[in-house]
């Protein structure tokens, strides 16, 4: 075997080995996305379409899915993928630490999101907590206890006639 049937093996090994290793970490990243999708009661499903999964996504996270145009701008995304990522976290009820881990091993985090025991709590961006505000039943009017009866009132007693000057007084 000549060197160059070797480093071409190799190539092909190493190349098969990180498709499978992309295929692998692909469908786990899937499965947690579809749990997470169903915790925050969308449909699972809605997760494996690429472009419409990060419409859901933000609808679920930030409130207003059409945010999620802000990926197609350089730089911007970044900043906003990691304000996603906390505003994931508090979606879902979570402390600082598992949101530090969200950010920078999102995918096992992601399952654990998923398959943990946290419950959805709703979107938590600014925009969100105005309107979970503003659509926030008011307190429920407690009727008031009914007055007390009042006393009977004494009958009326009819008051004599007094005379007056156009009056003839009868004697």
């Amino acid at each position: 075997m000549d060197t160059t049937q070797v480093v071409q093996t190799g190539v092909s090994a190493g190349l098969i080995t990180g498709i499978v290793v992309f295929l692998a970490v692909y469908v786990l990243s899937v499965i947690a996305q579809w749990k997470i999708f169903t915790k925050a009661g969308e449909a699972g499903w809605k997760s494996i379409i690429p472009i419409y999964n990060l419409y859901i996504y933000c609808k679920i996270v930030d409130g207003k899915g059409i945010k999620f145009l802000l990926y197609c701008i350089p730089v911007v995304n970044i900043i906003y993928g990691i304000m996603l990522t906390v505003r994931l976290g508090k979606a879902f009820g979570q402390e600082t630490g598992f949101i530090i881990g969200l950010i920078f091993l999102p995918n096992i985090f992601w399952l654990i999101l998923g398959f943990g025991s946290a419950q959805y709590i709703g979107p938590q961006g600014p925009k969100a907590k105005e309107e979970a505000v503003a659509a926030a039943p008011e307190a429920p009017v407690v009727p008031e206890a009914p007055a007390a009866p009042a006393a009977p009132a004494a009958p009326e007693v009819p008051e004599a006639p007094q005379a007056t000057e156009d009056a003839p007084v009868e004697e």
